[in-house]
């Protein structure tokens, strides 16, 4: 039996729905490693200023 067009608009949207979801996984995951990474980085910015302090009082 031949699919109807709203068989084919179910579909669509199906698809659509799914697509929109795995790029807000995606974005979801961008964001989560940018915040590790902005983490990261703050922490070794703060090393580093350790480092330049204890240099300037010897």
């Amino acid at each position: 039996m031949p699919e109807t067009p709203i068989d084919r608009i179910d579909a669509a949207i199906a698809r659509i729905a799914a697509a929109a979801a795995r790029r807000a996984q995606a974005s979801d995951a961008l964001t989560n490693r940018h915040a590790a990474l902005r983490t990261r980085m703050t922490e070794a910015v703060a090393a580093l200023d350790e480092v330049i302090a204890r240099g300037r009082s010897d």
